[in-house]
């Protein structure tokens, strides 16, 4: 909150609004208040999660998962945007306002040929069974219904897509810089922030290869079940 608060005095200080920054200048940010929770899917409930959506909205979550994009980036996505020998989608539009292009896996060419199959140029790729365009904020009621039916409690949503598609990058291993490219970050502060703790690191590796085992943990008899 106070950062808000302070990009908000800022933009007044530059639009000439207030006469000095010095007053929030010398406020320290609070102690323990700046490590990112990112809540996060896993394989298993992404599935049960595109399994329970309808049709439509399923090719919607299947394109976020797959691609790392923003709701709004999927919604404006048309059908040449789709290279099929490059195995790319490009985002022309971004949150940032610079295009880039998303590097696709297999089942993620696989999707996009799908759903741009016979359509001209200029179709959009993702429509509402009816054949309108999915408009802003319409994710919302569908990605809480499918959530309340697959028992994921709180119910996500469309942004923690995006964080699972990153997360899933970052516990492969993948570099920051190629997770921030993806995402469209402009640097790889913001990637660093949020799925840094994810990536395989030397420390953890080192620890888990030469602590030695005590014996002081008896054979499990207890298996954990899915939700």
């Amino acid at each position: 909150m106070l950062t808000i608060l302070k990009a908000a005095l800022n933009h007044a200080f530059q639009e000439n609004q207030i006469r000095s920054d010095e007053a929030w200048r010398k406020v320290k940010p609070f102690r323990e208040v700046d490590m990112p929770v990112v809540r996060f899917l896993t394989s298993l409930e992404c599935l049960r999660l595109v399994n329970t959506c309808n049709a439509d909205f399923r090719s919607l979550v299947r394109g976020a998962l797959l691609t790392g994009c923003r709701y709004g980036e999927l919604t404006r996505m048309q059908a040449s945007d789709f290279n099929v020998e490059a195995g790319t989608i490009t985002v022309r539009v971004s949150k940032a306002g610079k295009a880039r292009h998303v590097v696709l896996n297999d089942e993620g060419r696989q999707l996009f040929a799908e759903l741009t199959a016979g359509r001209a140029a200029g179709d959009p790729i993702f429509l509402r069974d009816n054949g309108s365009p999915w408009l802003a904020s319409q994710q919302q009621r569908p990605l809480a219904e499918a959530s309340e039916r697959v028992k994921i409690v709180p119910a996500i949503t469309f942004h923690i897509l995006r964080h699972s598609y990153a997360s899933a990058l970052a516990m492969k291993g993948v570099p920051l810089g190629v997770i921030a490219a993806q995402l469209g970050h402009a640097d790889t502060r913001m990637t660093e922030k949020h799925y840094a703790h994810l990536s395989p690191s030397y420390v953890a590796e080192t620890v888990r290869a030469a602590l030695p085992s005590f014996g002081i943990v008896g054979e499990a008899h207890v298996v954990t079940l899915q939700k």
